[in-house]
């Protein structure tokens, strides 16, 4: 008996309009943008528009992914999305996406709150879903509107955008998900107290005891189970907090260059947070080939990463057709305006009148 594949129905992503370089950025603090740039390997980030916030741009990866999936909202029975930055302390935002989408009211629904990792969390409880059989299809999402204090060394990458996938399974699916694996831990690098405007970090936590050990572990992790070698992935993504980051797991994991370059976009629109990893992975979706494997692995601060093997399916090219290109992920990174530090502190409500 052949074994029930599950996996992604449709995917969707959604980048606000406007950019700010680097530059514009160390101007005002006084930094040499060049050496940014070289230790970050980051150009610039998104920022989202005055009326825009976690909910809005979850509803527009939503209805991205739908277009993709063409099935009826109303079949989505589970709507879980991952944040740190919800547009409510106590209010669901799960609850407006179904709204906004016209789903069932006869749904689960929940906010997901791990960092930068719960958008895959979510994604993980739709797969265990779907799998049991008590829902058929549920929608994940990863998005924020990322926090960082005036002058932080996070300015210059903390982004916003996000990402959502459709899970389900059997023909109607357009890539597998094979297998996920996850490592946790108490390590803290990077935290935001009730009541504080902007998240803290401890230095020395952050690379090796937090992204690399979660990373790497859950990465290998996966590995084992599945029986496979770096060497079997087509395309690797990781979570990108900037761009050496997620380089230098690759070489310590034995993938070559060529294996991440698809889903790197952090130079190009920050790090979105929860949506950071999932965006990579949508890079990757929008150029892969069927039959090809890719490992996407994701990391929350707190600390714990997700990793899963995804296997494109045969149907991915006729899936992506359905969506206009200006809806696209390359899309939204290709269509932006450029603003000043002022406008970009208003838009961000770091300065009100």
């Amino acid at each position: 008996m052949s074994r029930e594949k599950i996996g992604i129905v449709g995917y969707g992503a959604y980048v606000p309009y406007f950019r700010i370089k680097v530059e514009e950025i160390a101007k005002v603090w006084g930094e040499n943008a060049e050496n940014i740039k070289k230790n970050l390997l980051i150009k610039e980030k998104a920022v989202a528009n005055i009326d825009e916030d976690t909910t809005t741009i979850a509803v527009e990866a939503a209805r991205n992914a739908l277009i993709m999936a063409g099935i009826n909202p109303k079949d989505i029975e589970a709507i879980y999305v991952g944040s740190e930055s919800h547009a409510y302390a106590v209010k669901s935002t799960a609850s407006i996406v179904a709204e906004a989408i016209d789903a069932t009211p006869e749904l689960t629904a929940a906010d997901y709150e791990f960092a930068c990792k719960a958008g895959t969390a979510a994604i993980q409880n739709c797969m265990a879903l779907v799998k049991s059989g008590m829902i058929k299809y549920g929608l994940a999402i990863g998005a924020d509107t990322a926090q960082s204090s005036p002058g932080d060394a996070l300015e210059y990458t903390a982004a916003c955008g996000g990402a959502a996938f459709i899970i389900g399974k059997g023909e109607s699916i357009v890539a597998e998900i094979e297998a996920t694996y996850s490592v946790t831990t108490d390590t803290p690098d990077f935290w935001r107290r009730e009541g504080e405007k902007y998240p803290r970090h401890g230095g020395r936590f952050t690379g090796a005891p937090a992204y690399f050990k979660h990373v790497i572990s859950a990465s290998l992790g996966l590995m084992e189970k599945l029986n496979l070698k770096p060497g079997d992935f087509d395309h690797a993504v990781f979570h990108q907090p900037n761009g050496k980051f997620p380089r230098n797991a690759a070489k310590i994991l034995g993938l070559k260059e060529e294996q991440i370059e698809a889903g790197l976009i952090v130079d190009k629109i920050g790090n979105t947070y929860s949506g950071c990893s999932l965006l990579g992975l949508i890079s990757v979706l929008e150029k892969a080939e069927p039959g090809e494997r890719i490992l996407l692995t994701s990391f929350g601060s707190g600390a714990g990463s997700d990793a899963f093997s995804i296997v494109v399916g045969e149907s991915i090219k006729n899936a992506r057709e359905k969506v206009p290109s200006h809806r696209r992920l390359a899309g939204y990174i290709a269509n932006k305006r450029y603003v000043d530090y002022g406008t970009y502190l208003k838009l961000r409500g770091k300065v009100v009148a």
